[in-house]
Formats: C-alpha cells, sequence, structure tokens
C-alpha cells in the first residue's frame, strides 16, 4: 500500500513540475515577445527622432547658405560702390 501511495505522489509531483515548466515556458516567451516589441517600438522612435533632426539641420544649412549669399551680395554691392 505504501508503495502505492508513494508512487502516486512521485507521479503528481512529476506532473505538477511539467506544468510548472511548461507555465515557465509561456511566461518566458510572452516576455521576450514583450521585449522584442519594446525594441522595434524604441527603433521606431529613434528612427523618428533621428529623421527630425536630420530635417532640422537642412533648415538650418539652408539658412546658413542663404545669409552666407546675402552678405556676399552686399560685399559686393559695397565694393562696387567704394570702386566708382
Amino acid at each position: 500500500m505504501r508503495k502505492i501511495v508513494l508512487a502516486a505522489a512521485i507521479a503528481a509531483g512529476a506532473l505538477s513540475l511539467a506544468a510548472c515548466s511548461e507555465q515557465t515556458e509561456d511566461a518566458t516567451s510572452e516576455a521576450a515577445d514583450s521585449a522584442m516589441a519594446d525594441a522595434q517600438a524604441n527603433m521606431e522612435a529613434a528612427g523618428d527622432a533621428v529623421d527630425a533632426a536630420a530635417a532640422e539641420a537642412t533648415d538650418a544649412a539652408n539658412d546658413a547658405a542663404a545669409d552666407v549669399a546675402d552678405l556676399a551680395d552686399d560685399a559686393s554691392a559695397a565694393a562696387t560702390d567704394a570702386a566708382q
């Protein structure tokens, strides 16, 4: 009788470990999926930030180039006036 009870207890323990292991595997899989989604969202946000920074840099460079062109025109006009 003791052997049957002991065997049943061992079998129940093995089944509970198997179920626990499956739950752990599911939880690990869900955590990995969540981490992947977070990483993807962070990469998209970083990409958007880089795009915005590049657009701002382009605008600033265009503004600076226009300012230099205006100053060159002013200097050229002043040189022409001084030469006359």
